[in-house]
């Protein structure tokens, strides 16, 4: 029981370092990434459709996104759907071919996306002390059921803390990379 516990929690805990790493990669950095236009919803015939989806998207050089529309009537909506998009890029259209140029970073807009980052960062943290708090409250139940000892129980805990800090680690390790990939120049 204490074993199911304790990998519960665990997976769970890898789910919250998963999705931190896939937010993190959304964030805009100076450098061109696919991931970046994850986000974006283009309108293909009335319905919200995912960008990648309705077009290719490739890495031309460091600074620049290249996206082939596979059906080429949807160019104009796909860069009408990434100039609305919060992320202040200006798409350039070459008939099937759109060009993504990444202008870089200002210091201050650098400064504003490593406290987006702290915060989500901190929501993973948040979401792993949650597990820790759950299972510590699945330990207790079995313990006040008296379906384990109070020894079997501190060791539980033991071992469900050791997991909450090695996945509160990896999320450090991920915020530090992040950080210094954001004040790269």
């Amino acid at each position: 029981m204490i074993n199911d516990i304790q990998k519960d929690a665990a997976e769970r805990m890898q789910k919250s370092v998963t999705a931190l790493g896939s937010q993190l990669s959304k964030i805009r950095t100076g450098r061109a990434h696919p991931a970046l236009l994850d986000g974006i919803m283009v309108s293909y015939y009335g319905a919200p459709t995912p960008l990648n989806q309705v077009a290719n998207v490739t890495i031309e050089d460091s600074r620049t996104l290249a996206l082939s529309v596979f059906d080429k009537s949807l160019a104009q909506a796909v860069e009408k759907a990434i100039m609305a998009s919060d992320l202040g890029l200006n798409p350039m259209s070459a008939g099937a071919v759109i060009r993504v140029p990444l202008p870089p970073l200002t210091e201050e807009r650098r400064k504003d996306l490593i406290k987006i980052v702290r915060g989500e960062v901190e929501s993973g943290r948040v979401a792993v002390r949650n597990i820790r708090r759950d299972a510590n409250g699945d330990v207790k139940s079995l313990l006040k059921d008296k379906d384990i000892s109070e020894d079997e129980a501190h060791q539980a805990e033991d071992a469900i803390q050791k997991l909450t800090d090695k996945f509160i680690k990896e999320m450090d390790t991920q915020l530090t990379a992040k950080e210094a990939e954001l004040m790269e120049i």
